[in-house]
């Protein structure tokens, strides 16, 4: 008898196993995971939010040092004149060049990922 019941409790269990695996696999689908943050989507999504952060701190700078930009070239009878916050530095540095600054342009969306 013992012999008996160790033969019929392999299919039992194997059976036992197809159901469990046929229960899980059911609730997988009607639950889904929330999404990994390691996917590629997460990556993407983050890189975006990483872009528009960068471009709303370079807008704010270029607003707050736009006019350091476009102050008028001085004339050849005038001398040359910077602003005070700008006063200490070396005469020799090199200006940095920027288009000129409009107030209606909006900000620019985020460049597209190319893939390499």
């Amino acid at each position: 008898m013992g012999d008996v019941l160790l033969a019929l409790s392999i299919p039992v269990l194997v059976f036992g196993g197809g159901i469990y695996a046929a229960c899980d696999c059911w609730w997988r689908r009607r639950h889904p995971a929330p999404p990994s943050p390691y996917t590629h989507r997460a990556a993407r999504l983050a890189e975006q939010d990483m872009l528009l952060l960068a471009e709303e701190i370079v807008d704010g700078a270029y607003a707050a040092f736009g006019p350091f930009y476009d102050a008028p070239a001085p004339g050849p009878a005038e001398p040359p004149t910077e602003p005070a916050a700008l006063s200490s530095r070396s005469p020799r540095s090199p200006r940095p060049s920027r288009p000129a600054s409009t107030p209606d342009r909006a900000p620019s969306p985020p460049a597209a990922v190319q893939k390499p």
